[in-house]
């Protein structure tokens, strides 16, 4: 099943195929302030349209609204999109995996 979310404006939308079967909640400092709760997919599982504001760290790169580059995985092999951007039935219920990336 196709789910379809989008930042408050509705500058950002993003799409994933496919049902999430968990998330991820990672305590580094920008997931805390953000309040980030991601789920997984590869390239060609998530449609990303609009521009959004970036976020720099030296072995991160991550966009407020999907994630690229996270630090347990450097290379491009997955996208991040945070599960806020969609409807809370879609995450209310799914087991939560810690990330400890304020350990990295």
């Amino acid at each position: 099943m196709k789910h379809e979310g989008s930042c408050h404006c509705g500058t950002i939308r993003v799409a994933i195929e496919d049902d999430p079967v968990d998330a991820g909640e990672c305590n580094c400092s920008i997931c805390r302030r953000t309040g980030a709760l991601w789920t997984y997919r590869t390239p060609s599982q998530v449609m990303v349209t609009g521009m959004g504001v970036g976020y720099m760290h030296p072995d991160v790169v991550a966009l407020r609204y999907v994630r690229r580059h996270h630090p347990q995985k450097p290379a491009q092999s997955d996208v991040r999109p945070d599960g806020h951007l969609f409807d809370p039935a879609l995450w209310n219920g799914l087991p939560r995996r810690f990330i400890d990336g304020a350990s990295w």
